[in-house]
């Protein structure tokens, strides 16, 4: 089932690109038409915009020179075609002609526009909650995308994501948490469409429909309306467990609609003057709390950023859609430079501001937000790189000792964070509960979890060490040893 969705999805994807190539192709079967090469050619040439060398004719040694151009411009971008062969497309065997088309996707596609969210999702002067939140989670996949390709990977889907699930959050209690049975009521769907689109769904109804109604609803409007290819069906959605490539690419099409919206240049720059007014009003009423709280308690001077906080995390939704409606740097316009560098100074204060907070906290508090920050610091590290397992265990072994020391200190905190008393001696509360939760999540939560995970992946490291070493000495311990001694040695050796 998931092969024939994916197949059905891809197929339709493919032909809404080979549309636009000159002239215009359309595939019929994937896994046949793909055999040529000259369709493959074709599809690249559109998402790359360049032209790619081919043999003009069909036979076995034209298909099979077409295919490896493909393959070789493919890999001249940093794609990994792992156990992707000619010989493979050419017989057209659905796992791998599949695996092939999907990271086309991913590159040209998601991973392209997930580029475009990069300013509002990955950087941290987009994403407020870190203001509020020590954990440096939201950080990690701005580390990690630039070293590896595959983490980038990660951060670009979980982009997607964050952008259905901002579209999402302005109508009420519509959650989506992935790509699979998230979307299956249908609902996203349609409050995305209502998010870029207001007046084209009625929600209210919408939740009281069958999800099969929903489906064919939103796919319709989007279809008619948004000019969105319809890639899926209701019955490839309303399914016990989803395909999720295929829920990625058609909404990743969503994305693409909002990228396309273009204002007038009236509208936009009034939007930015708006903008920039909103970030001096923000900033000034940021300078004023901190000098009306100077003289206060931590308990008043964190109650009163939280509010701050809540009201700024509200009314910044207004002006994300500004901020990210180009693609780079390069291609904004002065305006938009300019209040990008306010929105940037006014966030580095906020957490500026954060950072003093966490600083301030009564004793013995503020040890174990510092202890929690430097295991999350840690945490947050790269891992190394598996590929080689024999190598990454000596330096996975250096972690864990930094790792284990530092952890040898968590039964301690917790007992403190546990037992601590939240009050002075005029019986007022020294800090405030939310902090006090938020602390105690994060020991929890995503510490205690993530310090059996991290030796979970310490020791999956060393096993498969081990058994790559293995591996290599049975496959020269093929041969007989004549004699005692040189048997000997070889064990010793070993």
């Amino acid at each position: 089932q998931r092969e024939f969705t994916q197949k059905k999805t891809f197929t339709s994807w493919i032909n809404s690109i080979l549309a636009k190539h000159t002239p215009p192709s359309v595939i019929s079967d994937l896994y046949t038409d793909i055999q040529q090469g000259h369709l493959l050619l074709d599809l690249l040439e559109v998402l790359s915009g360049q032209h790619l060398p081919r043999e003009k004719g069909f036979n076995t040694f034209q298909c099979r020179s077409n295919i490896e151009n493909a393959l070789t411009f493919l890999k001249s971008r940093s794609l990994k075609l792992i156990n992707i062969h000619v010989a493979d497309i050419i017989e057209g065997k659905p796992s791998i002609v599949l695996g092939l088309i999907w990271t086309i996707i991913f590159h040209f596609h998601i991973e392209e526009l997930a580029r475009t969210l990069a300013c509002t999702y990955n950087q941290p002067s987009l994403d407020c909650s870190s203001a509020v939140d020590s954990s440096p989670k939201a950080s990690r996949s701005d580390k990690k995308s630039a070293k590896i390709k595959e983490r980038w990977k990660m951060s670009a889907t979980k982009a997607l994501l964050l952008w259905a699930k901002e579209q999402c959050s302005l109508h009420g209690s519509i959650n989506v948490a992935d790509f699979k049975s998230s979307w299956r009521s249908g609902l996203p769907f349609l409050a995305i469409i209502q998010t870029l689109r207001p007046g084209l769904v009625d929600l209210e109804k919408a939740k009281v429909r069958s999800n099969k109604e929903n489906l064919k609803e939103a796919f319709r409007i989007a279809e008619l309306e948004l000019n969105i290819p319809r890639l899926l069906e209701p019955e490839d959605v309303d399914v016990m467990n989803p395909d999720e490539k295929s829920i990625m690419t058609y909404v990743a099409q969503f994305l693409q609609y909002s990228r396309n919206l273009r204002e007038s240049e009236e509208d936009m720059q009034e939007k930015i003057s708006e903008a920039i007014s909103w970030l001096a009003a923000q900033e000034k009423k940021l300078a004023k709390l901190l000098i009306d709280t100077e003289n206060e308690t931590y308990y008043q001077k964190y109650k009163e950023m939280m509010s701050f906080m809540e009201a700024f995390n509200q009314e910044k939704k207004t002006f994300l859609p500004v901020l990210s409606s180009k693609r780079s740097e390069a291609e904004l316009h002065e305006g938009q430079q300019q209040m990008r560098k306010e929105w940037d100074k006014l966030i580095c204060q906020i957490n500026d501001w954060k950072v003093k907070l966490d600083q301030m906290l009564p004793s013995p508090l503020d040890s174990i937000e510092a202890w929690l920050q430097e295991v999350e610091r840690l945490q947050a590290e790269d891992l190394p790189d598996l590929q080689d397992p024999f190598k990454a265990m000596f330096v996975f072994r250096e972690i864990i000792v930094v790792f284990k020391g530092l952890m040898d200190c968590f039964d301690s905190h917790l007992d403190t964070l546990q037992s601590f008393k939240n009050e002075d001696e005029k019986n007022m509360p020294l800090v405030l509960p939310e902090k006090l939760e938020e602390m105690k999540t994060r020991l929890f939560s995503n510490i205690r979890f993530t310090n059996s995970n991290t030796f979970l992946e310490y020791h999956y490291g060393l096993c498969s060490a081990i058994a790559n070493e293995v591996m290599l000495k049975l496959n020269i311990w093929n041969v007989k040893y004549g004699t005692k001694e040189s048997v000997e040695s070889l064990l010793e050796d070993w």
